[in-house]
């Protein structure tokens, strides 16, 4: 069955973007590159939110490319305006149990505290990579929103990277 990891960077006080969505205070460093060359290699599907998808869309990003399929789930997006993704409304953690059981590659969760927060919920994760900022920005997008019950991990790595970053990537445990 596929894995599905949830990659992000957050700052030192667990946000993963300031309170009108900035990420100027992440570090990018070749160790980061490097980490996400790997990453990216593994994956043919990304799943991400409505806000996250809007983010990236304004940075010149957003849709499916490079052959990777992507899904936005929104209840407010219509999919004819939005031909380089699918668009989703149904519930997340269903539909990303359904995608696992699909042939492919691996499926990065992209972003989104709401969206990794449910879908820790409905136990469709089964891995978190998380590039820690040294910075504490103070308020903004908090890393998990809303998560009404306890996750356990594993931690399957820990290193520290450029730029006085740390690279962890924990299991869920079942």
């Amino acid at each position: 069955m596929r894995k599905v990891v949830f990659g992000v960077a957050s700052s030192l006080d667990n946000f993963i973007a300031g309170p009108e969505h900035e990420v100027d205070w992440l570090l990018w460093s070749d160790d980061a590159a490097a980490i996400m060359k790997e990453f990216w290699n593994t994956f043919d599907t990304i799943v991400m939110g409505r806000k996250t998808y809007d983010v990236a869309r304004k940075s010149g990003g957003g849709g499916g490319n490079d052959g990777l399929k992507c899904y936005v789930f929104s209840r407010t997006l219509r999919a004819e305006d939005h031909a380089d993704v699918e668009i989703i409304r149904e519930d997340p953690g269903a539909f990303v149990k359904k995608l696992k059981r699909r042939k492919g590659k691996d499926i990065c969760v992209m972003g989104g505290g709401q969206l990794g927060a449910a879908l820790l919920e409905a136990g469709a994760i089964d891995e978190i990579g998380l590039n820690i900022h040294p910075v504490l920005i103070g308020s903004g997008i908090p890393l998990f929103q809303g998560m009404r019950r306890r996750v356990k991990l594993e931690l399957l790595e820990c290193r520290p990277i450029q730029r006085e970053c740390v690279y962890v990537r924990y299991g869920v445990k079942r």
